[in-house]
């Protein structure tokens, strides 16, 4: 790719794309507005602030292809945020309650910078990292500013999010990606995620996993644990599509067909099975969906690990006396926090590939169709990618 910086030339409105209470899904104006956006100049935006044309914008959902019984679209959290939020209308407390834009896995170009900002110029290319803290709560001041009291999470009620033509944003948050693909670094947001869980779970050089779930969170923690020397490496989902897609990223990989009319004792004596018998010391739990988590506590060894990443309904059953009588700990991941420069080293050196994952590719005005497409069983979709028309 070519190394010359290309500055933006901003000639059409914006645009975004909304969702609210009734689950309609559609494109229309939005801010910062054409006028504002012409000035390019800067000084109108607020202190240690740029403006972006963003390029590349991945959804973040994967529907399930079997719905075990007792789920629903209501609580099914593998759904991921901007699925959800369309489907469902809220995650847990965060509700949709007026119009909404989604979108929070976004990469883009610089178009205008606040006099106060020196590190990043008009024409640099830039992955966004969506969070907004308050740098004032103890969360934040640890380091630890996932926890932030005061976040504001874009795509996140009643934050707008990032599928827009061009967002304003803190400088701070913009990571500059260089001369990598937009695709790549709007991809690094779920990287992040899947990052924060290797991390806070200790996955080790020949550490026994299991992963649950094949969907995008779930296929990325994979190519994490391939990376990190864990073996075996196992993972399971519903789907024998996404099982097919998951032994291509990692074919030393064992996978297990879910099968949801088996207890979770008895499915996690099959997952026991895939994996030659060796019981998994962590368990990377991608789906939030109760018996899942079920499945991975009966699965881990004595003293093991059920790490969850995935979103969960409000309020879960677990079986308590197996954690209790297994000394399993089980531990919960909220977002990430520090991850984009380590993101961004481990794709720029093609230590992770996340190429392949990105199914179906789709203009912002054409959005609708995207979530549709997101959405669709059918679709074979993993990694639905929304682009500006103006990419070069």
């Amino acid at each position: 790719m070519s190394s010359t910086t290309t500055v933006e030339t901003i000639t059409k409105p914006n645009i975004g794309v909304y969702t609210d209470p009734e689950h309609k899904l559609w494109v229309e104006e939005s801010t910062p507005d054409l006028e504002s956006l012409k000035k390019g100049k800067g000084e109108d935006l607020p202190e240690g602030w740029v403006s972006i044309a963003i390029k590349s914008t991945g959804i973040c959902g994967y529907v399930a292809p079997a719905l075990p019984r007792g789920l629903s679209l209501t609580n099914l959290s593998h759904l991921r945020s901007d699925i959800h939020f369309w489907h469902a209308g809220a995650i847990g407390p965060m509700v949709v309650e007026k119009k909404h834009i989604l979108g929070h896995e976004s990469a883009g170009t610089i178009i205008a910078t606040h006099p106060s900002v020196t590190h990043l110029k008009p024409g640099d290319r830039v992955a966004i990292e969506p969070g907004l803290i308050c740098n004032e709560c103890e969360p934040c001041l640890t380091g630890r500013y996932n926890g932030c009291l005061k976040m504001q999470f874009l795509s996140t009620p009643p934050v707008d999010g990032l599928l827009r033509r061009y967002v304003n944003h803190p400088a701070v948050w913009c990571h500059k990606i260089g001369d990598m693909s937009y695709e790549n670094g709007a991809l690094l947001e779920p990287l992040s995620v899947a990052l924060a869980g290797m991390e806070r779970s200790g996955v080790a050089l020949g550490d026994s996993v299991l992963i649950c779930g094949a969907g995008p969170i779930g296929l990325i923690t994979l190519l994490c644990c391939q990376a990190a020397g864990a073996c075996p490496l196992t993972i399971t989902d519903v789907d024998e599509g996404r099982l097919k897609v998951a032994q291509k990223l990692c074919p030393r990989a064992r996978t297990y067909k879910v099968n949801t009319s088996l207890s979770p004792e008895d499915a996690a004596g099959e997952i026991v099975k895939a994996a030659n018998g060796v019981r998994p010391r962590i368990a990377m739990e991608c789906t939030g969906v109760e018996s899942s988590i079920a499945n991975a506590i009966y699965s881990v060894k004595f003293g093991g690990k059920v790490f969850v990443i995935g979103v969960g309904k409000p309020n879960a059953s677990v079986p308590f006396m197996r954690l209790s009588t297994q000394e399993i700990d089980l531990q919960f991941q909220y977002r990430y926090s520090n991850t984009w420069p380590r993101a961004i080293r481990l794709v720029e050196d093609g230590v992770i590939d996340m190429r392949s994952l990105v199914t179906h590719r789709f203009d912002l005005q054409d959005a609708v169709k995207a979530f549709e497409t997101s959405g669709d069983i059918k679709s074979g979709a993993i990694k639905v990618m929304i682009q500006n028309e103006m990419d070069s």
